[in-house]
């Protein structure tokens, strides 16, 4: 089975079409390397679809190590991306 994800090229040239989409001019000089970083900023922000969700998941608090009731853990930072919109999102777990 192949691969259904587009190569980072043309994922390039999906960054490119979306700059003339806003009415940029994905070619002026200071947007040439846009695409570029985009794509590897996406890499880095979703890495995670990629990732064995046991090694994370596997973690525990070493804060409460050593009890046998029930703890409570707030202020948790939350990082994540909407996925309606792709845009990040960051708050705290209470």
């Amino acid at each position: 089975m192949s691969d259904p994800r587009p190569t980072p090229e043309q994922a390039m040239d999906h960054v490119r079409a979306l700059l003339r989409f806003i009415g940029e001019d994905a070619g002026r000089e200071g947007l040439l390397d846009t695409p570029k970083r985009v794509v590897k900023a996406m890499g880095e922000h979703f890495w995670g679809y990629g990732a064995d969700p046991i090694e994370p998941l596997s973690r525990t608090f070493s804060e409460v190590e050593g009890y046998d009731e029930l703890v409570l853990l707030s202020n948790i930072q939350v990082h994540s991306h909407c996925e309606h919109h792709m845009v990040p999102f960051v708050g705290v777990a209470h």
